[in-house]
């Protein structure tokens, strides 16, 4: 077959087909289904990467190059993309695809192809016949409805700052979840984010996770700062078991000057993200979890104008394949991908919005995720001036008000419903003014540090008693319930209503519908309790997965062989695979009674690894392994 028939045929098929070549992975050859698709795009010779410059933040270019330089092929399963198409709309499709390498006979690596399908269609006929399900399975609708009534109904907006936050549950149709975030605006001005992991899922986790929270905002309510509010929840903690090992992330941010103190109570800590992409993450502060015995030491730093500061749980870090490491340096390089918005295109989002919903679908999508994952994001942002109206006093200038509150309302981030009560409700009241004053109308209003809009109408006559009809006079009645405070003061000068009002945006809790997660890959090797060499049963090596199904057990061994924490004992943690909170929890427990008994514990891990990191996190002390890796097995 002659090579322009070959072409032909390269050509005709019904799929999107990538030929690349050489380090720079320059397109050798498109399909017309790949053409069609980039419409207008130079492409020969062109590097793949800038072919696909619109999909850089979006992971797939990156994958390309890595095939490259490993010579594995990847895949992915309905993985959404948007391209930038010349009209300057975006589309947004789905695909599955394999990226291969391309082999010379000898083995030697020539590029990389990619074979791809739009299954668009059928994740869409799927999207829509999920939305066109009148009622979920029993079980996800009662978790969801407890996880919703636990967290805070919404987040405050604020003068000059933009919050946001998720939630993904690690089970969504089995199990609650202990992880949670706050946001609580001070009467001084400043605000405090938390974000925190209780031990465990389920309801009693959920429930542990409700009155911690409630705690730490009936203090902050009070004034409290973050030691006091910490004293408060580790007070409690050591009254309540499932609160134990509670880690907890709190800052205080004062969105006018920057100024930012934080502790990381065992907590991972904060990232920021700049303008220009560049990432750093805070110190951590040295704190300890909830009822451990620890203190709750204080940093401070300041966020720039425009940066943005990001609040996390470790189920974020320690997906599938990732220790806290690559965790933590690839939550940094896609939150900075998303804040700029160089990832998915969503109109009208925040950078805090971008980073706490793409952020987790980007990087959940590639490995699954054990654990809860929540993310508090709260970003700078320059302060809207006061809303300022001077109206005449004709009917017909009511339009044009409301258009003016609704436009303000949606610049300092007011949520739509939000925006729809107080226009309506400063629709009545100038109506009012207009109708029974009959004098012009000033309208000022402005967002307070606490995040209550307040508006002041005035005008310079006196309102007239409303005439008695069926159809009339019930308008400042409903202003007053649709918003939290209506006032009108009449005066011989004129009549000034004040009306007041709090916004909130919600927090997202993640589901992903449409997406299709990778399974999970079964964790290496089971768990077991082993024998040291030497026949000391005070000398045991733990293996595998130490989760809050296999703690309990961790506990009870190492409680045995220590005789109830009275004699000296030796852990080597070095073949743990995978720690929970759980984990951490038995042993802060264990360790705690040894050294009410003075009785050593030592805890021996590898340098560098998840494990360590975790303990050094959480403030447990560990020494390098030197033990031997002759083992027996004894229990698991």
């Amino acid at each position: 077959m002659s090579d322009d028939r070959l072409l032909s045929a390269f050509d005709q098929v019904p799929f999107i087909l990538v030929v690349c070549e050489g380090p720079d992975l320059r397109v050798l050859s498109l399909s017309a289904a790949t053409r069609e698709l980039l419409p207008g795009r130079p492409w020969q010779g062109v590097p793949i990467r800038d072919v696909l410059s619109d999909l850089i933040g979006q992971q797939f270019v990156d994958v390309y190059y890595e095939v490259y330089r490993t010579g594995t092929p990847a895949t992915g399963q309905e993985w959404r993309a948007h391209l930038d198409m010349p009209d300057g709309s975006v589309h947004e499709m789905f695909a599955n695809f394999t990226i291969s390498p391309w082999l010379s006979p000898t083995g030697e690596i020539l590029g990389a192809t990619a074979v791809a399908f739009d299954v668009t269609e059928l994740v869409r006929q799927r999207q829509a016949a999920a939305r066109a399900q009148e009622k979920y399975e029993e079980s996800r609708q009662v978790i969801t409805s407890l996880q919703r009534e636990l967290l805070p109904t919404g987040l405050p907006v604020l003068p000059g700052l933009q919050i946001a936050a998720s939630y993904l549950l690690a089970d969504a149709d089995t199990a609650a979840g202990g992880d949670w975030f706050d946001a609580v605006a001070q009467r001084d001005g400043r605000v405090a984010l938390i974000v925190g992991d209780v031990v465990g899922h389920g309801v009693a986790a959920s429930g542990v996770m409700g009155q911690l929270r409630a705690v730490l905002r009936d203090r902050l309510d009070d004034g409290a700062g973050i030691i006091e509010a910490l004293g408060a929840a580790d007070r409690f903690a050591s009254r309540s078991p499932g609160a134990h090992a509670t880690t907890i992330c709190m800052a205080e941010l004062d969105p006018v000057s920057g100024d930012l103190t934080y502790c990381t109570a065992g907590h991972p800590p904060p990232l920021v993200v700049a303008p220009s992409g560049e990432t750093r993450f805070l110190s951590r502060t040295g704190g300890s979890p909830l009822a451990t015995g620890g203190s709750f030491p204080i940093g401070t730093a300041r966020l720039a104008p425009g940066e943005l500061l990001l609040l996390y749980t470790d189920g974020i870090l320690e997906r599938p394949g990732r220790d806290h490491p690559a965790g933590s340096a690839e939550l940094a390089r896609v939150a900075a991908n998303c804040a700029a918005g160089r990832a998915l295109r969503e109109p009208r989002s925040t950078a805090s919005e971008r980073v706490c919903s793409q952020s987790v679908e980007l990087l959940v999508r590639a490995t699954g995720h054990h654990d809860d994952i929540t993310l508090l994001a709260a970003q700078r942002v320059p302060v809207v001036p006061p809303l300022e109206l001077g109206l005449p006093p004709e009917a017909s200038s009511l339009s044009d008000a409301r258009d003016s509150i609704a436009s303000w309302l949606a610049a300092v981030g007011a949520t739509d419903h939000d925006t729809f009560v107080l226009q309506h409700a400063l629709g009545e009241v100038i109506t009012n003014a207009i109708e029974h004053a009959g004098t012009p109308v000033a309208v000022h209003g402005s967002l307070t540090p606490t995040g209550q809009v307040v508006v002041f109408v005035r005008d310079h006559g006196v309102w007239r008693e409303p005439e008695v009809s069926p159809t009339r006079g019930r308008g400042l009645a409903m202003a007053a319930q649709l918003v939290e405070g209506l006032k009108v003061e009449p005066s011989s000068s004129g009549t000034t209503a004040r009306l007041s009002h709090s916004l909130f945006r919600p927090g997202r809790l993640l589901s992903f519908a449409g997406d299709s997660l990778p399974a999970l890959p079964p964790s290496p090797g089971g768990f077991r309790i082993v024998d040291e060499p030497g026949g000391d049963e005070t000398r045991v090596r733990i293996e595998g997965v130490v989760d809050i199904v296999t703690a309990e057990g961790v506990r009870k061994e190492l409680l045995r062989r220590s005789r109830g924490a009275t004699a000296a004992m030796t852990v080597d943690l070095s073949g743990v695979t995978h720690l929970s909170s759980a984990g951490v929890s038995v042993l802060h427990q264990v360790a705690g009674l040894h050294t009410e008994q003075k009785a050593p514990l030592l805890l021996l891990t590898a340098d560098g690894s998840p494990v360590r990191v975790i303990l050094e996190l959480v403030g447990l002390s560990t020494g390098p392994r030197k033990m031997s890796a002759d083992l027996s097995t004894i229990a698991g």
